[in-house]
């Protein structure tokens, strides 16, 4: 271990970009291998670099594997923490973790604002970046160290530093995930279909997504990524199957069709 620190000190002396190498160091607990993967997940697409073959880079490839890592590692965490429970609650609760939300609380506390490159000026959501790096640094740390040091990473300094699993299980905040389990316990069918994607004045992209339950068309509703756009699709439907008794009664009328 003491080899393996000197020798990446006298890395450090000859790398580019000292400052994210060293705060790389900070929030997980190591040197990185390639510091490249490191550039790339603090660059916004609102701010992207030209690579040296001519193309124009940003981090969303990582955020995109980042996602589905973090998916894997919540949902096998969850499922050691708590044996006994079921598919909804484990659903629910990883979702809880997942959320963008979270996610950007975690990246604000991490201070990845201080490293990402974006035009924060011009984002009508850049309340989301860091959450979007934050993925995007899990890529980057799958690609440059492997699965199992990604893995503890997300558990060790994600997970159990961020959150208190008691209060996690007692709060419900997470829309789609309530609406799930709304429909297994009353065994509708459920799905959300993306109905339109276009940009907004900032060429940001935006999801619209609707809600069909038991094949009936229930709510829609826009958002940055396609997580929002469900999560508010998810609120619209929970709010009218609690308000609309008619509705409600059209939608348990399919079950088990």
């Amino acid at each position: 271990m003491l080899a393996s620190n000197a020798i990446s000190l006298i890395k450090l002396l000859f790398v580019k970009d000292k400052e994210l190498y060293v705060f790389i160091h900070r929030i997980t607990g190591y040197y990185p291998r390639n510091i490249k993967y490191y550039q790339l997940a603090m660059v916004h697409r609102s701010k992207p670099v030209k690579k040296a073959d001519g193309r124009w880079a940003n981090n969303e490839r990582l955020e995109f594997l980042g996602d589905a890592v973090l998916d894997v590692v919540v949902g096998d965490f969850l499922y050691s923490a708590f044996p006994n429970k079921h598919e909804g609650f484990l659903t629910s609760t990883r979702a809880k973790i997942v959320q963008r939300e979270s996610l950007n609380r975690i990246g604000n506390s991490l201070h990845l604002d201080t490293h990402v490159h974006a035009m924060t000026h011009s984002s009508t959501h850049n309340s989301y970046i860091c959450g979007n790096a934050l993925e995007a640094l899990v890529g980057a740390i799958y690609l440059d160290q492997g699965y199992d040091r990604c893995r503890k990473f997300i558990i060790e300094r994600l997970i159990k530093k961020h959150f208190d699993l008691n209060d996690l299980v007692k709060t419900e905040q997470n829309f789609k995930s309530r609406l799930i389990e709304w429909t297994q316990k009353y065994r509708v069918t459920i799905e959300y279909e993306l109905v339109d994607s276009y940009s907004d004045k900032d060429k940001n992209p935006v999801f619209r997504t609707a809600v069909i339950l038991g094949g009936i068309y229930a709510s829609d509703a826009v958002g940055y990524s396609k997580k929002e756009s469900h999560q508010s699709a998810s609120k619209k439907a929970l709010e009218r199957l609690q308000h609309d008794p008619q509705f409600c009664e059209q939608v348990l009328s399919t079950a088990g069709a």
